[in-house]
């Protein structure tokens, strides 16, 4: 035989010397929840080894973060109240506009994704304003819009729109620039699935809905062109860069962005999916270190520029001390 491909595997060196894909610290995104309050620092039972803070010990997450050559962090909030209409979303002294500015004052450097939804603040758990049961689109860019803009004036680098309603990135896109933040940066959760993967982060958040589901303004699982579809208009809107959720069951969605997409391209390993690979390792199952590895991996050798991932502060600690290995 002439042509023997296992001679690229014999050694560890060799299969990095000529491994196809590659990952840094610097792809990967740590998402953070915020509760409202003082002292805050407790377990998520839903997300082992994940913790809730509060905006006074959130630079406790931020330290961690700096220590393991995490960059970027996404911030979830939890508030105190909630209304019809999620006021806590854009108030000025809101939970995650403290602790934008607490974050930026303390850690410059780091790179603060705002995420940009109202199902964490809204007394019904909907993504938008209700009338009578439905998500009225148009009424809700308008909320979203200031959303973003106060989490950019409070240190926001980035928002994040997660809602999924028609017209939310030009919205969001207008409102920055009318405030004078044209260089804020839109990483539009432009493809959204109607996921049961995303159970562990409705415990955590407390942002289930209160009735129904949102199968009406989310993506249907069975749907790519669609995709490409929602991708495109979110770009053509001016999005900065896009993403595929949920990220292991929809690696063929996001290999197809990536391949039409003239913009970065991240995705999100969701909370579910980082419970699994979890619970599987508590029970034995599997090795954890090499599932999140392999995960990674396959997110990034789909087509992922960018990862947020739960396991962000263990992935970048194995890369950089070389404990990665396959």
């Amino acid at each position: 035989m002439i042509v023997r491909p296992r001679r690229l595997r014999q050694t560890p060196v060799i299969r990095n010397m000529v491994a196809e894909t590659h990952l840094s610290p610097d792809m990967l995104v740590y998402p953070v929840f915020i509760r409202e309050g003082h002292g805050i620092v407790e377990d998520i039972p839903s997300l082992p080894g994940q913790k809730r803070y509060s905006p006074d010990t959130f630079p406790r997450a931020l330290e961690a973060m700096n220590a393991a050559g995490v960059s970027s962090v996404l911030l979830f909030g939890l508030p105190e109240h909630k209304d019809e209409v999620g006021t806590g979303a854009w108030e000025e002294n809101g939970v995650i506009q403290q602790s934008l500015r607490i974050g930026k004052k303390e850690f410059p450097h780091l790179n603060f994704i705002g995420d940009v939804c109202m199902c964490e603040y809204t007394s019904h758990g909907h993504c938008g304003i209700l009338h009578g049961e439905e998500v009225d689109n148009d009424e809700t860019l308008e909320y979203l819009t200031r959303i973003a803009v106060s989490q950019a004036a409070a240190g926001a680098d980035i928002v994040a729109p997660s809602d999924m309603m028609d017209g939310h990135v030009a919205a969001i896109r207008a409102g920055l620039d009318k405030a004078g933040m044209k260089n804020k940066i839109i990483f539009s959760y432009a493809v959204k699935y109607a996921s049961v993967f995303y159970g562990p982060f409705r415990d955590a958040a407390g942002s289930a809905p209160s009735f129904g589901d949102r199968r009406a303004y989310q993506m249907d699982p069975r749907n790519v062109r669609e995709g490409l579809k929602e991708a495109e208009i979110d770009i053509e809107e001016g999005a900065d860069l896009v993403m595929v959720k949920p990220g292991l069951l929809y690696m063929d969605v996001l290999r197809a962005v990536k391949e039409i997409s003239p913009v970065p391209v991240g995705t999100y390993c969701v909370s579910g999916e980082y419970a699994m690979i979890k619970a599987a390792a508590a029970n034995g199952w599997i090795d954890e270190q090499r599932a999140v590895s392999e995960a990674a991996f396959s997110l990034a050798r789909a087509g992922a520029d960018v990862i947020i991932t739960y396991s962000a502060l263990d992935l970048a600690k194995w890369l950089r001390d070389g404990k990665i290995s396959f």
